[in-house]
C-alpha cells in the first residue's frame, strides 16, 4: 500500500506524463513509486531511451547529467541540487588533463561517478557492472589511465591483467565503511552466508569476498540465492529485505550510508514534478565531447 505523499506523486506523474528514475541506493519508499530502479548502467539505458517530456531523477547529481546528455530532448530534474558525489569532485578537467600529458598515448577510461567535465575529457565510460568487459575492448598494447576511482580500477585490472594507471578517488562509503574486520565478524556471526562485495570497496574487502559484483549483479543473485552479507551502500539491503523478507540478507555494516543519496525524501520528488525546478543542463560543446564518451559505453554493453 502507498502511502499519501506516494499516492499525490503517482497521480501527478500520470497527470504530466513524467518518468521517475530511481538508483538502488535510494529509500525503499522512493523506489517504491519509481518507474525504473537500477545500478547506474541501467539508468543510463533508461534515459536514453525514454521519450517521456519530463524525467525526474532520484540519485546523485552525475547520473541526472547523464541522462539530460544522453537524452535531450527531455528536462531531467534532479530533486535535490545538493545531491552530490564525493568520488566525482576527486578529478577536474584540468587535472585529467595534466594526467594524461604524463602518459602520452594511454586510453582513458572514466567511471561513470564522474563529472561532465571528466567525461569530455575520456574516451570512454564504464560502471561498476561493465568496467572488466570495457577494459577489455582497449586495445592491449594500450596502456589505461583510469578515474576517478582506484579501487575498482584497480579490480578491474587483476581481472584483465591489463597495464592500468588509476586515479586516487574513491567512495567515501565503500573505502571506509566496510573493513577487513568486518569481513571478519559476519564470518563469525553467519558462517553459511555468501560474502557480495561491490568492486568499489578497497582491495582487502574484495579479495576476501565470495563474489563481486555490481548493485544490479547482486539484486539479480538474490534473486535466487537466500543468506548473503552485501558489502555495499545500505539502501540495496534495505531494498532486497523488503523485497524478500524471507530471506536473510545482512549489510556487511549497517553504518555503510551515503548521505547524497539519502537527501532526497518523498516530498523533494513531490516538489519536483509540481514546480519542475532545478533542471539539469549541460553545455553543448562539453555535453558533445561527453556524448561520444557514453556512447563508446553503451554500444560495448549491448
Amino acid at each position: 500500500m502507498f502511502n499519501e505523499m506516494q499516492e499525490q506523486i503517482l497521480s501527478l506523474k500520470r497527470e504530466k506524463n513524467a518518468v521517475i528514475l530511481a538508483h538502488n541506493y535510494q529509500a525503499v519508499e522512493i523506489q517504491e513509486i519509481a518507474d525504473f530502479t537500477g545500478d547506474s548502467l541501467q539508468l543510463s539505458l533508461q534515459a536514453k531511451q525514454s521519450a517521456a517530456p519530463l524525467i525526474i531523477f532520484c540519485g546523485v547529481r552525475f547520473m541526472a547529467e547523464t541522462a539530460a546528455i544522453l537524452n535531450p530532448s527531455s528536462r531531467v530534474i534532479l530533486p535535490v541540487l545538493e545531491a552530490g558525489c564525493p568520488m566525482a569532485d576527486m578529478i577536474t578537467a584540468e587535472q585529467l588533463i595534466s594526467f594524461k600529458a604524463e602518459h602520452p598515448g594511454a586510453v582513458v577510461i572514466c567511471y561513470v561517478n564522474s563529472t561532465v567535465e571528466v567525461k569530455a575529457e575520456s574516451d570512454i565510460c564504464c560502471t561498476s557492472s561493465n568496467a572488466v568487459k570495457i577494459m577489455q575492448s582497449v586495445p592491449a598494447d594500450k596502456e589505461i589511465l583510469f578515474v576517478p576511482d582506484q579501487n575498482l580500477g584497480t579490480w578491474a585490472a587483476s581481472q584483465t591483467s591489463r597495464k592500468v594507471t588509476v586515479w586516487h578517488g574513491y567512495c567515501v562509503v565503500h573505502h571506509f565503511g566496510f573493513t577487513v574486520k568486518d569481513v571478519e565478524n559476519m564470518r563469525v556471526a553467519y558462517p553459511e552466508h555468501t560474502l557480495l562485495a561491490h568492486p568499489e570497496c578497497q582491495w582487502d574487502v574484495v579479495s576476501k569476498a565470495d563474489i563481486v559484483m555490481s548493485t544490479s549483479g547482486m539484486m539479480k543473485y538474490a534473486e535466487d540465492h537466500d543468506k548473503l552479507i552485501i558489502a555495499t551502500e545500505t539502501g540495496l539491503v534495505d531494498l532486497l529485505k523488503s523485497k524478500y523478507p524471507e530471506k536473510s540478507i545482512h549489510s556487511l555494516n549497517s553504518n555503510g550510508v551515503c548521505q547524497n543519496m539519502k537527501k532526497t525524501q518523498l516530498h523533494h520528488v513531490l516538489e519536483a514534478l509540481k514546480l519542475e525546478q532545478h533542471e539539469i543542463k549541460v553545455e553543448p560543446a562539453i555535453a558533445g565531447k561527453a556524448l561520444s564518451c557514453l556512447d563508446r559505453m553503451l554500444a560495448l554493453s549491448k
